[in-house]
């Protein structure tokens, strides 16, 4: 069972992929950059822009009935390592214990410029 999940509150697909896939127990939500939904606009700088993007995770989450305390890992996407530390505030702010497990990577470049893009899968267990 593969169904895709979509919502208005996050930026929409612009490409050939789905904003989450709802797999049953697991949701797969694609990486989400900073934009805003209702606008188009990226914010700046790194603490603003991780927010943005955890407001999209969660606007995904929420689309298919769940919360960031159903995250069960995360991989975040930063395109400058010194950002980490900030990302990493705006990041534990928005997680609680048990953390999700997370990956953190430094990549070369980002869609549309940005500083950060955040991926997550969220059970419904």
């Amino acid at each position: 069972m593969k169904n895709p999940i979509a919502t208005n509150n996050a930026p929409g697909a612009i490409g050939p992929y789905s904003q989450a896939i709802d797999a049953g127990s697991f949701i797969f939500c694609s990486g989400q950059i900073p934009v805003n939904p209702a606008t188009g606009e990226i914010p700046e700088g790194i603490t603003a822009q991780t927010a943005q993007s955890l407001a999209n995770v969660k606007a995904i989450l929420a689309e298919a009935g769940l919360t960031v305390d159903n995250v069960v890992k995360t991989t975040v996407f930063l395109a400058d390592m010194n950002d980490f530390a900030a990302m990493n505030a705006v990041y534990a702010e928005n997680f609680t214990e048990p953390f999700p497990a997370r990956s953190a990577v430094a990549v070369k470049d980002l869609p549309k410029k940005v500083l950060v893009e955040i991926e997550v899968i969220a059970t419904r267990s």
